[in-house]
Parts: structure tokens; C-alpha cells; sequence
């Protein structure tokens, strides 16, 4: 489901590239965060609770938290939606863009593809981070872009059309031949 504006095998230095991936398996804890929260308001509105009010009101307000964190967790991590234009990688996830992460490609090293990232070796879905692995954006099991920073950290993403991805990042990582004027 890659939503690609380049065309043919060398990139055009002043196209942008857009990716992304979805995982429509966290709808589903989504809807369990909706109804965690629908679940808080109905003890609130209707409740025959008679051990007292405290007991009641910790209920209510972990209902309602518990499912606002679930609800909104997931859904910053539906989709991420990758675009590579002329200097910039960014990475915007979910329906609001947040977390956003921008990358100047003067930073970037290498770049390369990785045929499967999953969740399992991430410790989940969403904006990770491990010591010996670096940091990534994980939605979904499948391919991905790893990028080396010049500072030495990497930084890995899963998106649609990846080896597109990559190649796009590797032609505006090279020098520009002298003599071409942009």
C-alpha cells in the first residue's frame, strides 16, 4: 500500500517519495480502549456500588484511564506515513502525525533494507528503543528501512515499498556529479 510519486528505476533528486504501512489488528485494542472507557462511565452514571464512594471513584477514573491510554496508544500507531523528499526523511504515525521524527539525509550514513522487522524482536508495536538495536517505528510485521546516523545510532522504520525507500535515500546520499546544476 505504498503511495509512491516516483517513477522508474533513478530518482529525480527534486520528487518526494511517500510510503506507509498500516496494522488494522490495533483497531482491535482500540475498541478495547473504547470500551474500558465506556466501562468507567457506566459505573459512574449507573452504579449500585455500596462499599462507599472511594472505591467507586478508583474504579471510574482506572476505567476511564486505563482506557484512554489503550485507545489513544494504539491508534498514534496505526499507520506511520513515510516521506523522503530532497534533504528530509520524516515520520509521522497515526491519524494526527504524532510522533513525528525528521531526519536531514545529511545525517544519514547508510541506508538499507531489512527484508522482516518484527514486533517480537522490538518488544512490541510502536516508537521503540533498544540498546543494541537503536531506535524504530514499528506498526506492523514486515520490511523495512534501517538507517545509520552519523552519530553512530540507528534508526529503523517499517513501511510499504522499502527497497524503493532505500534506493530514493541512496541516490540523494551520493554527491551530485560536478558540473550539474540543479
Amino acid at each position: 500500500m505504498s503511495e509512491n510519486r516516483h517513477a522508474g528505476a533513478t530518482a529525480d533528486p527534486h520528487e518526494t517519495w511517500h510510503g506507509r504501512a498500516t496494522n488494522r489488528v490495533q483497531w482491535l485494542l482500540a475498541l478495547i480502549g473504547g470500551g474500558c472507557i465506556a466501562l468507567g462511565v457506566e459505573l459512574a452514571v449507573d452504579s449500585a456500588w455500596n462499599s462507599g464512594n472511594a472505591p467507586l471513584v478508583m474504579s471510574v477514573v482506572g476505567c476511564i484511564a486505563a482506557g484512554l491510554l489503550v485507545l489513544f496508544g494504539t491508534l498514534a500507531f496505526v499507520h506511520v506515513a513515510v516521506k523522503v523528499d530532497r534533504d528530509h526523511l520524516e515520520i509521522r504515525c497515526g491519524h494526527i502525525g504524532l510522533p513525528r521524527r525528521r531526519i536531514p539525509l545529511d545525517q544519514v550514513v547508510t541506508a538499507d533494507f531489512v527484508p522482516t522487522v518484527t514486533p517480537r524482536h522490538w518488544g512490541g508495536w510502536g516508537y521503540r528503543w533498544r540498546p543494541e538495536k537503536g531506535t524504530a517505528v514499528i506498526v506492523r510485521r514486515g520490511e523495512g528501512v534501517m538507517l545509520m546516523l552519523g552519530d553512530g545510532h540507528i534508526f529503523t522504520i517499517t513501511v510499504d515499498d522499502a527497497e524503493s525507500a532505500v534506493r530514493i535515500i541512496r541516490d540523494r546520499l551520493r554527491p551530485e556529479p560536478a558540473g550539474s546544476a540543479a
